[in-house]
């Protein structure tokens, strides 16, 4: 098998965001670092129009894309990733396990939802 090429060059910023968990009453609530706190990384950002889905009778659309970057042990399946897009911070959640290419901690592989509307 040849190595994995990555489908783009890492240039677009984003910004990890690790959350610190807390246990109120036997339950853990998880709260996110600011931007301004988060660690910054380049990668790879591809999205593919969205999904349509149907729940409970309400149509939406989640967008989803495809994070491609170098190797980061501090990317977890809990964490965001906040992305900027035109200059506003558009913060999405990894939703698959960080796939380590390989085996060869030299890049990153995840699916991200974006979260918009949260209360």
């Amino acid at each position: 098998m040849s190595d994995y090429k990555p489908p783009s060059v890492f240039n677009v910023e984003m910004i990890l965001l690790n959350p610190n968990t807390t246990k109120i009453n036997g339950v853990v609530k998880k709260t996110y670092p600011d931007i301004s706190n988060g660690e910054k990384f380049y990668g790879s950002f591809r999205t593919f129009g969205g999904t349509e889905v149907t729940n409970n009778g309400v149509y939406s659309i989640m967008v989803t894309a495809v994070i491609d970057t170098y190797f980061n042990p501090n990317i977890k399946s809990n964490c965001r990733v906040a992305v900027n897009h035109n200059g506003e911070y558009w913060t999405y959640e990894i939703i698959t396990e960080p796939e380590n290419i390989g085996m060869k901690n030299r890049y990153l592989q995840f699916k991200v939802e974006r979260l918009k509307g949260e209360a």
